[in-house]
């Protein structure tokens, strides 16, 4: 059968994670991945005081100043997930891993040598970095004791909305003997798997994309004690979620009069594509020659996106079925749903950083985003109000910690890092706190520098099988192992 194409111009009901745009869709957006050039990484992106690396910049606007000449650094990093599951009681484990050209970007530096002004040195600079890398794979099994993904379909069959979207999930379930009449409540509708529970389910997630930005920088310094900077940044995303759910049971029969359903395959494939704006300000001051402090704040950015959805659903052993129909197949249309705006939260990052000398140095970041400012536009959409109030109920603001240092050694350079953040729940049980380590090293030839970083994070958060009719999560814990490389040079 030939896909066709279907545009919602209907505001009352979207979809995400393959059904319904939920807060987990504003916070892929809002919270940022460590990324950039392997020394900022090595040292787990602690640049705000210092300044002088082309990702620094992402932190901090004035610290492309403190560069002592042009320079420029392009980065390729490995990208390596691990995610373990456990589903009522299975585990598994499921490894990801890509390589990405994460960071390009150079600096040019103007300085005023005659000496005729306090404003002595200015920077003009342009970055790109991939700021979140949505590749990965999650695969999830296990038996449930109580629920069928079938309870969706029921769920939209009788949702009261009654959409073009709603209206074609009840097409699928009826058309494949998911969903039956209820004939002792006309209106509605009840599950053709039959009760009893121990549903076997498995779900295979897989994500690709990016979310890129470009930045354009421009930074002064005054008497070379203050160093104020600003960013004007174009944010680009190219998301896609696939995701192929299985379920397999042997209970007893339904009825002959009503039919049995053995097997379900429910496919989906989201895009989510669009483009944004954000803008960064920030301040650095030399207190002494060896300390430094730094202010900075991070403006939200405002999203346009649109939602395209793909969905097939099979289901197989039918019983109680016309001949033929044992095994059913019912292939969607292509939904392109009304594009919507998203605007996520602020930050403001303080820092301090000591300088010893050409040995080595110690930088602290302490940033705060509140996460709870998330917001689904248009404002007078009822279902973007619901969004938006639950979203400020159950997010609320999370501090991030950053901790760097450096020891010099010749042409050597010797780089760790720490880095906490909370998690941006009220309760963190839907995702826990982030810690990560890092570690790395470089090598100076002189212009040129050669710089390699490990990081290492940890999260744990919960998955959702299927967004309405059953509320079994699984709980995930993604471990992330990532290598990067730069290659620096001063012209």
């Amino acid at each position: 059968m030939k896909k066709t194409l279907i545009t919602l111009l209907g505001l009352g009901f979207f979809i995400s994670n393959a059904q319904e745009i939920r807060q987990e869709d504003g916070l892929r957006y809002a919270i940022q991945d460590l990324t950039g050039t392997a020394r900022f990484r090595a040292m787990s992106g602690a640049f705000g005081a210092l300044g002088g690396d082309l990702s620094a910049l992402n932190v901090n606007p004035a610290g492309s100043v403190l560069f002592t000449n042009n320079y420029a650094s392009i980065s390729g990093s490995s990208f390596s997930t691990k995610n373990n599951s456990n589903y009522f009681g299975t585990k598994t484990d499921e490894c990801y891993s890509t390589l990405d050209l994460n960071q390009l970007g150079a600096v040019f530096i103007f300085e005023d040598k005659g000496g005729s002004s306090d404003w002595k040195k200015f920077s003009i600079g342009l970055n790109y970095e991939n700021t979140h890398d949505f590749d990965n794979e999650i695969f999830i099994a296990g038996t449930n004791p109580n629920n069928s993904i079938s309870q969706y379909f029921v769920d939209q069959a009788n949702f009261i909305a009654n959409t073009d979207f709603n209206d074609y999930q009840y097409d699928m379930g009826y058309e494949t003997y998911i969903i039956n009449p209820d004939t002792n409540n006309p209106g509605l509708f009840i599950s053709n798997v039959p009760g009893g529970g121990n549903y076997y389910q498995e779900n295979l997630i897989t994500t690709t994309g990016y979310n890129g930005k470009i930045t354009g920088n421009f930074a002064t310094s005054y008497k070379d004690k203050i160093f104020l900077g600003l960013n004007l940044n174009a944010h680009f995303t190219d998301y896609v979620r696939t995701t192929s759910l299985y379920e397999y049971n042997e209970n007893p029969e339904n009825a002959s009069s009503q039919p049995t359903v053995r097997e379900i395959l429910f496919d989906n494939q989201l895009s989510t594509y669009g483009s944004g704006f954000s803008f960064n300000i920030g301040a650095i001051a030399k207190v002494t020659e060896s300390f430094r402090v730094g202010i900075a704040y991070e403006s939200p950015t405002w999203y346009r996106l649109t939602d395209e959805l793909i969905q097939d659903l099979y289901t197989f052993g039918n019983v109680n079925v016309p001949s033929g129909d044992e095994n059913r197949y019912y292939q969607g249309p292509i939904f392109v749903f009304p594009t919507y705006k998203l605007q996520t939260p602020s930050a403001l990052t303080g820092s301090a950083a000591y300088i010893f000398g050409n040995r080595g140095l110690i930088s602290l970041d302490v940033s705060r985003k509140d996460f709870s400012e998330i917001q689904f536009r248009p404002k007078n959409v009822s279902v973007y109000q619901d969004l938006n109030t639950g979203i400020g109920n159950s997010l609320t603001d999370a501090l991030e910690i950053r901790l760097g240092g450096e020891f010099k050694y010749k042409q050597w350079s010797f780089r760790g890092g720490y880095r906490f953040e909370e998690s941006p729940y009220t309760v963190d049980y839907p995702m826990g706190d982030l810690t990560g380590y890092s570690g790395g090293l470089g090598y100076n030839f002189g212009k040129n520098r050669l710089d390699l970083a490990y990081s290492y994070a940890h999260r744990n958060y919960k998955q959702y099988l299927i967004s309405s009719g059953m509320n079994d999560t699984s709980r995930i814990r993604a471990i992330q192992n990532n290598v990067t490389l730069t290659y620096s040079v001063n012209f």
